[in-house]
């Protein structure tokens, strides 16, 4: 059976991310607000609560999940190879809705699915997302919805489409961004945007060269 928790007060939500972590560490799914939408979580390092997850969702290995971090030096443990222009990009809009595909580290233990060596990265800008990924360490979070259908921005949606496939949820109200993150592949020769989402390509610019999705780069 699923469980729902308040998690909007500061003051009060330990009981309720006390129960987010031990779903966690039980290898268990927990659906999290974040500054965007709602997210469905598990360990990252847990490789049947990641494929969990995806079933979950209706996704497969071909779509792995991105992985949610508390703190911007986190990134130099999961990732290596980073550019100095995509290092430039998280120092601008982290925690924020922009999320970074870089080369993982060889020796991490994971299995995200089809990752062919990369990791897509984010530090959510959301009090309650954070709490708990400071006790849990990185999660492997996807949009909370089965695949296909909209991105859940309030708990209830997400109880609806995900149901008891997810064993605690966090309500932490109305999602401010409502908007999915923006996707930069790093793990090319040009950075380039593979999802457009809550930061701008121009904001993008204003930091570093970012190529338009479909954009071609300059002879």
């Amino acid at each position: 059976m699923s469980s729902l928790h308040d998690a909007t007060d500061p003051n009060t939500w330990g009981p309720a991310l006390d129960e987010a972590v031990n779903t966690i560490s039980r290898g268990g799914l927990v659906v999290l607000p974040t500054d965007t939408v709602y997210g469905i979580g598990a360990d990252a390092f847990d490789a049947d609560a990641v494929a969990a997850l995806l079933a979950a969702k209706g996704r497969g290995r071909q779509m792995p999940p991105p992985v949610l971090v508390p703190d911007v030096r986190t990134l130099d443990g999961l990732a290596t190879e980073v550019p100095d222009a995509a290092r430039a990009l998280v120092e601008a809009f982290w925690p924020g809705g922009f999320t970074i595909i870089l080369r993982s580290q060889p020796s991490l233990h994971w299995d995200l699915g089809e990752t062919h060596g990369t990791v897509a990265l984010r530090m959510p800008d959301h009090p309650a997302a954070l709490a708990l990924l400071r006790r849990t360490g990185p999660m492997a979070v996807s949009s909370a919805n089965r695949t296909g259908s909209p991105a859940a921005v309030e708990a209830a949606e997400a109880v609806e489409q995900l149901g008891d496939a997810v064993a605690c949820y966090l309500d932490g109200g109305t999602a401010p961004g409502g908007v999915a993150s923006t996707i930069v592949d790093a793990t090319g020769e040009h950075l380039r945007v593979v999802r457009a989402g809550a930061i701008s390509l121009e904001a993008l610019r204003e930091v570093a060269p970012v190529l338009g999705a479909d954009e071609e780069p300059a002879g």
